[in-house]
């Protein structure tokens, strides 16, 4: 029998209803700085995405939070940096003058930095009202080889992850109790989101299935190596599969609620080469730009993802059974949105597949066609799709033909996806 927390049981049984007048706050919940495997400072990071127009981001580190007194030798930043662009203190001091720099010399006689805690840059890159840093982890467990990372987003205290215990799916569900727990004791709303699935080929749509305390994922990661599109060996590994296979094994089986999409970029390198900041986000509907209003709004569900594409409004209307969309359209740019479900009559016929010995699950399972078929297609600005009364949910994927900027992969266009609907009894 799992634990089901109040914390989730909140978000479980919230309406998403996407409201008239949205209020959109553009936002990264998963970066890395040099307090844990990035290579940049804090700060340098916190104002690229503030100058280019993010409202909010989340600095989430491996397993810490940028708190207490951490000094790194210039040997190691430039190390990790590589040969690439100038040299990281140089453009630190540029950008933040001599005297915010506070440097030493190790009993070695070697060169360090220190890295200030986000409670001393906070107000060197904070604007009220324009741009807000949400504090966050990455809590990085792992089950064997295997890597569970977790995203804690609005987290109070660092989370020490549980690693190893009986299976990756009770790996996964610890750490997530570990957050709701924390939530329930400050008092503070939080969200925890799966991250990367495909990293390391770590997770199945089965595992995002059946740990129903887990609400978010990565339906969309920047970092080069996480495999979006998951591999044609690999069967079920594309994301958007994975995310429609595990809400269909939710709603139709466990009749537990659905899995929400998150896009990030989980960059760790800002200084030239396959560099990932910029690549996907979030868009959160909220009442203002302060982390705990966010949190609540991401908890109801009222957000999107995107990797390009801006959609005015998003809107489910529970009484007529409508999804709408308004996409921002730009001059010389098509869109095509599709929109994605599967019906209660589904074929549940599944088939085993070989995968790497390697692989979290060496054996994947292949799904019928029904599951996340597309129901309907539109290319206007302004698509929609109404409910016959046979979908378990619905979800949108709008793709443009304006090549992404930064792609991750040959070829990538800019998308949005939306948040699955019509699942709410």
């Amino acid at each position: 029998m799992f634990r089901f927390t109040s914390f989730l049981l909140t978000s479980c049984i919230a309406n998403v209803v996407l409201g008239a007048e949205p209020t959109w706050f553009k936002g990264n919940t998963h970066t890395h700085s040099l307090w844990s495997d990035g290579n940049d400072l804090p700060e340098m990071i916190s104002i690229w995405y503030r100058d280019r127009g993010y409202d909010f981001m989340a600095m989430s580190d491996h397993n810490l939070l940028a708190r207490g007194e951490k000094w790194l030798s210039e040997e190691v930043i430039e190390k990790r940096k590589g040969t690439l662009g100038k040299k990281v203190l140089d453009k630190y001091r540029a950008r933040f003058g001599d005297a915010w720099v506070q440097t030493r010399l190790s009993d070695a006689g070697k060169l360090e930095v220190r890295l200030r805690p986000l409670e001393e840059y906070r107000n060197q890159v904070e604007k009220p009202g324009e741009f807000l840093l949400v504090e966050a982890e990455e809590i990085s467990a792992g089950f064997g080889k295997v890597p569970i990372h977790i995203n804690a987003i609005n987290v109070q205290e660092a989370i020490q992850p549980l690693k190893d215990v009986t299976s990756i799916r009770e790996v996964m569900r610890q750490n997530l109790q570990l957050v709701a727990e924390q939530s329930i004791k400050t008092g503070r709303p939080m969200i925890a989101h799966i991250n990367h699935p495909n990293f390391q080929w770590a997770l199945t749509a089965e595992d995002l299935a059946h740990v129903i305390e887990d609400r978010y994922f990565e339906v969309f990661n920047g970092h080069p190596r996480t495999f979006t599109l998951g591999d044609e060996k690999r069967a079920t590994s594309h994301t958007e599969k994975m995310w429609d296979v595990a809400n269909t094994i939710r709603l139709s089986e466990l009749k537990a609620p659905i899995l929400f999409g998150i896009a990030s970029d989980d960059s760790h390198q800002y200084h030239g080469g396959d560099v990932s900041p910029g690549r996907g986000w979030v868009m959160v509907r909220a009442d203002q730009l302060e982390a705990d209003s966010l949190t609540r709004a991401m908890i109801k569900g009222d957000f999107y993802c995107s990797s390009g594409v801006t959609l005015r409004d998003v809107r489910f209307d529970p009484r007529e059974r409508k999804l709408t969309l308004q996409i921002q359209g730009e001059p010389g740019v098509k869109y095509r949105t599709q929109f994605f479900g599967t019906l209660k009559g589904y074929d549940r016929a599944v088939k085993e597949v070989p995968a790497d010995a390697k692989d979290g699950s060496p054996v994947r399972l292949e799904y019928s066609a029904d599951v996340g078929k597309v129901l309907a297609s539109s290319d206007s600005l302004t698509p929609e799709y109404s409910f016959t009364g046979d979908e378990l949910f619905v979800r949108a994927t709008v793709t443009s033909t304006k090549p992404h900027e930064n792609p991750v992969w040959q070829g990538q266009t800019r998308q949005a996806w939306t948040q699955p609907v019509g699942w709410e009894r």
